[in-house]
C-alpha cells in the first residue's frame, strides 16, 4: 500500500546503501481500502456553496496511480435534518460536487457514503478561524542565516481552547507544507504560524491558509504530519493505521481511512520581497 511507503523507503535505504544493483523489495500488498477525503472548508468571504469529497483507494507500493471510486451515494446531512447531496463529477474521476451547500459555523453536519452495500458515516462541527492580520518576513532565517522566513500572524479568540490547521503552498515547491496548532501557551493573544524553506526565493508566490480545526482533527493531523517527516523513526507506527472519524455502519471491520471535517478558512497571496 502506498501508506506504507514512508516506512519502507528507511528500511530499504539502510539495508541498500552500498549497493550497486538495485534490488525491488516484496513488500506485502493488503486488500485495497476505501479512502474518504470528505473535507468542507468555507473560505471567508465567500458562499462556500461549491464544495467536493473525493473517493479513492489505496494500491501497491509500485503501482504510479491511485485508484479512484465511481458509483457511490453521497449527502451530507446538517442539524436540521437539511440534505446535500454530492454529485459525481465525470465518470471514473472520483470527485463528487456538490453546488449548493450553505454552511454555518457551529453547524453538525454528517456525511453518508453508500458504495457497494456498504454505510460509512462521520460527523463533525463547522468551526470558525480568526482571520490572518498581517504578514512578516525575514530573509536572514534558518539556520544559516540566509533562508527566507514567514510568520503569518493573528489574533486567538480568547476563553475557548482553539486548534489550528495552516498550509504553505509555495509557486516553487511541488507540495504544499502542512502544520497544525492549539493556543495552549498563547491563548487570547497575537501569534503567528511559521514556514521557511530553502529553496523559497524573491519573486514567488505564496498562498497561505489558515484553518479552524476541531480538537479530533488537530490530533489526527498531527499524527498524519508526524509520520510524513519520519519523525517516528523507521519502527513508528505506519501511516495505514492511523484511523479517522469515519465509520463503516454495515461492517465496522472493513473500515474506511480518511477524514471528514468542516472547517472555516481564511486564505492570503503574498510575494515573498
Amino acid at each position: 500500500m502506498k501508506n506504507l511507503k514512508y516506512f519502507t523507503l528507511i528500511i530499504a535505504f539502510v539495508f541498500l546503501t552500498g549497493c550497486e544493483d538495485v534490488v525491488k523489495v516484496d513488500v506485502p500488498t493488503s486488500a485495497p481500502r476505501l479512502v474518504i477525503n470528505g473535507a468542507i472548508k468555507w473560505q471567508k468571504g465567500t458562499p462556500g456553496n461549491e464544495q467536493e469529497i473525493k473517493l479513492s483507494t489505496t494500491t501497491g507500493f509500485y503501482d504510479n496511480s491511485i485508484p479512484t471510486v465511481s458509483g457511490a451515494i453521497i449527502v451530507v446531512t446538517n442539524s436540521s435534518n437539511v440534505n446535500f447531496n454530492f454529485v459525481e463529477e465525470t465518470a471514473n474521476s472520483g470527485v463528487y460536487l456538490c453546488h449548493n451547500f450553505v454552511p454555518e459555523i457551529g453547524q453538525t453536519y454528517v456525511m453518508t457514503v453508500a458504495l457497494n452495500g456498504q454505510i460509512y458515516t462521520a460527523s463533525e462541527v463547522l468551526t470558525p478561524v480568526t482571520p490572518i492580520t498581517h504578514i512578516e518576513q525575514d530573509n536572514q532565517g534558518g539556520f544559516s542565516g540566509d533562508n527566507i522566513e514567514i510568520k503569518a500572524y493573528f489574533n486567538d479568540p480568547d476563553i475557548v481552547n482553539n486548534y489550528y490547521m495552516f498550509k504553505f503552498q509555495d509557486s516553487s515547491l511541488a507540495i504544499p507544507f502542512y502544520g497544525v496548532d492549539k493556543d495552549e501557551f498563547y491563548q487570547g493573544n497575537e501569534f503567528f504560524a511559521y514556514f521557511t524553506n530553502e529553496n523559497l526565493k524573491s519573486g514567488d508566490n505564496l498562498g497561505i491558509t489558515i484553518y479552524g480545526i476541531s480538537e479530533r482533527y488537530y490530533e489526527y493531523m498531527n499524527k498524519i504530519i508526524l509520520i510524513s517527516q519520519g519523525s517516528g523513526g523507521p519502527f513508528s507506527t505506519p501511516p495505514a493505521t492511523i484511523r479517522g472519524n469515519i465509520v463503516n455502519q454495515t461492517n465496522p471491520d472493513n473500515f474506511a481511512l480518511g477524514y471528514f471535517s468542516a472547517c472555516e478558512t481564511d486564505f492570503r497571496s503574498y510575494i515573498l520581497q
